[in-house]
């Protein structure tokens, strides 16, 4: 499957966030499913989870859900309010094209 940047971002961020916790969630997030198509996965993700991510050079545009990447933001903060911001962390994603600190207030 396929993930934007950003939701894989938020995705991994909160999936650390939840470990460091010992806790674990199911995140629902937009992808492109290997039949090309736009849907919605259930991913499990805590303290045993196992992603990764790596870029897709030339891939199609993948899905953004602002307000999922929202929700995991504002879960990662409850869970690890000292988290790093967002150009600290992993830099080899481009940052947003909207800013997320403003949507978490």
């Amino acid at each position: 499957m396929l993930v934007a940047d950003a939701t894989c971002k938020a995705l991994l961020r909160y999936a650390r966030a939840l470990a460091e916790a010992g806790k674990s969630d199911i995140a629902t997030v937009p992808v492109i499913n290997e039949g090309g198509s736009e849907g919605y996965a259930h991913i499990l993700i805590g303290p045993s989870s196992q992603i990764f991510s790596t870029h897709v050079p030339d891939s199609q545009d993948e899905p953004i859900d602002r307000e999922v990447i929202t929700e995991m933001e504002r879960l990662t903060h409850q869970l690890l309010p000292a988290t790093p911001a967002w150009p600290v962390e992993m830099k080899d994603i481009p940052n947003l094209d909207f800013d997320i600190e403003d949507m978490l207030n």
